[in-house]
């Protein structure tokens, strides 16, 4: 039986003591002025309405009995504390996040930009992906890990806040596609997981890099790694970089929108994987969730109970009333016949 919030009581039928509670007020009403003495006067005149004060903490007598008989009651119905504790066993994925850092993902098309919604919307998969080990990796003209495999996802959500962590520029620009395959590859090739998964994103074509895309996603393959690429950005055109200047910032003018969706297609389909198209951050997002759905982590969860005693309170209570009864009733309001 549950009460009072978390507390479980083994005994709780002997709550149906506490119906004696009334019953001892009713007889101490009937049988109170057997406790005190009778004074015969010939006239109350003198007296009236005058009290004590041991008159007026009279009433502490019977209020402090039905105290501490509430609080023995409690006790003896052994209030217990429930301790839950889950032991989760979880066959957990491992996913590396390839991140495209060229400098076309600051085009307009998505608000504010494509990296800041990629972020976003990747970081929401992250969180959605508790008992999974997740890396991250980034390319432009280059390659490299940014965060390697781990569960401490919050380091991993650092590197993809929309207000800071990944940034265009701090490579050589460039679409490197091959580069960043190759990369998440290499990081998952000694993983011993169940099922190993790279979710690539990108918004142009590749022409950039010492590793052939092909070539990156025949590897994945042979380490039975499933491959999920993304095509981000608009169709037509877009408002994005066209140059930059010598002080770093980038020049922006409309710019025609071009990614290699048959590549990005042949590797998906390559390594068991799939291509999806994103031309807006709602499609975005249901790509991701969607990827979620097909990659499911098996969890198995085990729940223990352990209890602990509280019943020592409701009894110390019970004990310490009973002796201010006594000592109010023997010492303090004691009534001499």
């Amino acid at each position: 039986m549950n009460l009072f919030g978390q507390l479980h009581f083994v005994n709780p039928e002997l709550f149906l003591l506490l119906l004696l509670v009334p019953l001892l007020y009713v007889w101490y009403y009937y049988k109170r002025h057997s406790y005190f003495p009778k004074i015969k006067l010939p006239s109350f005149e003198s007296i009236a309405g005058m009290q004590s004060i041991r008159g007026r903490l009279r009433f502490l007598i019977p209020l402090l009995r039905a105290l501490s008989m509430i609080a023995l009651i409690i006790a003896l119905a052994r209030p217990q504390a429930v301790l839950k504790e889950e032991e989760i066993k979880a066959d957990g994925i491992d996913i590396v996040l390839v991140m495209d850092l060229s400098s076309s993902m600051l085009a307009q098309d998505f608000k504010p930009d494509r990296l800041w919604a990629s972020k976003k919307v990747a970081g929401d998969f992250v969180k959605g992906r508790k008992f999974d080990r997740i890396g991250l990796a980034a390319f432009a003209g280059e390659a490299y890990t940014q965060c390697p495999l781990t569960t401490d996802h919050r380091v991993l959500l650092e590197f993809l806040n929309p207000q800071a962590g990944l940034q265009c520029g701090i490579m050589q620009d460039g679409t490197a596609i091959g580069m960043g395959l190759a990369t998440a590859v290499n990081r998952l090739k000694e993983s011993e997981a169940k099922s190993k998964v790279v979710i690539l994103l990108t918004d142009g074509v590749n022409n950039a890099g010492y590793v052939k895309p092909n070539t990156a996603a025949e590897i994945a393959k042979e380490f039975n790694i499933k491959v999920y690429t993304i095509g981000v950005g608009t169709t037509g055109e877009a408002y994005a970089p066209v140059s930059r200047r010598s002080d770093g910032r980038f020049l922006f003018g409309m710019s025609r929108v071009q990614i290699d969706e048959k590549l990005l297609r042949e590797i998906a389909r390559e390594t068991g994987g799939k291509y999806y198209r994103a031309t807006t951050e709602q499609a975005l997002q249901q790509v991701y969730a969607q990827i979620d759905k097909l990659e499911k982590t098996e969890i198995e969860v085990s729940i223990l109970k352990r209890y602990q005693e509280k019943f020592h309170p409701f009894a110390l209570a019970g004990i310490i009333f009973l002796l201010i009864e006594a000592l109010l009733k023997y010492l303090f309001l004691r009534a001499i016949p």
